[in-house]
């Protein structure tokens, strides 16, 4: 019998942050609280941007931000913070910058295929590719035994398990 695998990936779905950051300015320019603070949060390519003239109400526009990227099902995990994920004052406004993050670092990789190697059943295998993972075994429970101890883990990025065969 052949050997099944899965792919170990980390990828964004763009058209769901589109969504999320559309869905969060539509809720900003209509709420009683951000009126006539300037506030509002733009999707520049990798990138979201969010400004507001005072440091609580960026802190709120990027509460609004995060509410609606979950609901969309993308996870936090893919954003990184610009100044530790404080507002910075740049000029009468501050603003709040994240970019979107894709891919397994080799860092992360390595982390991840250690655990692999150190807590998944014995015959299941790890390959770093590029930026993702591919995972074999003869069995297919010992695969879902790897989801599922990686789904447990609490890892810095974001993981999705794609090419199940």
């Amino acid at each position: 019998m052949a050997d099944s695998s899965f792919d170990i990936v980390s990828k964004v779905d763009q058209q769901e942050v589109a969504n999320a950051v559309n869905q969060a300015a539509k809720e900003i320019s209509t709420r009683y609280d951000f009126r006539n603070v300037g506030a509002r949060v733009e999707l520049n390519g990798e990138s979201i941007s969010m400004a507001a003239n005072s440091e609580e109400r960026c802190k709120a526009v990027l509460d609004v931000l995060q509410t609606k990227l979950v609901k969309r099902g993308v996870s936090l995990k893919h954003l990184d913070y610009t100044h530790d994920g404080e507002p910075y004052a740049s000029g009468k406004e501050y603003r709040l910058e994240a970019a979107l993050k894709s891919g397994i670092s080799s860092e992360n990789a390595k982390k991840i295929s250690k655990i692999i190697r150190e807590e998944a059943p014995k015959t299941v295998k790890s390959q770093i590719q590029g930026d993702e993972l591919r995972v074999t075994s003869k069995s297919r429970d010992d695969l879902q035994a790897v989801q599922q101890l990686l789904k447990g883990k609490d890892l810095d990025v974001a993981l999705q398990f794609t090419n199940y065969r």
